[in-house]
């Protein structure tokens, strides 16, 4: 049995199931789509339209990756018409309460940029205060 010695500072790091979580999730669209499938399946275009800016290419792309990392699946409708439809998966579905955490404090702790719409931090003001 090999043991591996790890300095202190890498063992004081941030956590490898952490980081792997941020890899996926923190890259652009895929906590959107995620969270747009939470109310249930959805088509190709009813996903376009409720990711805001997202290409039909991009939207394709991440739609295969959230697959391929076992959180979204492709279901094909042979029809006729053919209808294709993406749903969560168990494990995307386990992500309901992380992604209901993260936009309770989204909505507590960043603001809304009335010029272009963009979230800014900003600090929590009197009981809010007190409270983080």
């Amino acid at each position: 049995m090999t043991t591996e010695r790890h300095d202190a500072g890498q063992c004081a790091g941030v956590g490898g199931a952490v980081e792997r979580v941020f890899v996926l999730l923190g890259k652009r669209w895929n906590g959107v789509i995620l969270a747009s499938l939470m109310s249930g399946p959805g088509r190709f275009a009813e996903l376009r339209r409720a990711v805001s800016g997202i290409s039909e290419r991009m939207l394709s792309d991440r739609l295969a990756e959230l697959g391929e990392a076992g959180l979204v699946s492709r279901e094909v409708d042979e029809g006729p018409p053919l209808r294709v439809s993406y749903r969560l998966t168990p494990a995307g579905e386990a992500l309901r309460p992380a992604l209901g955490e993260l936009s309770d404090w989204a909505e507590r702790f960043l603001g809304v940029s009335e010029e272009d719409g963009c979230p800014s931090m900003r600090q929590p003001q009197g009981a809010e205060a007190r409270d983080a």
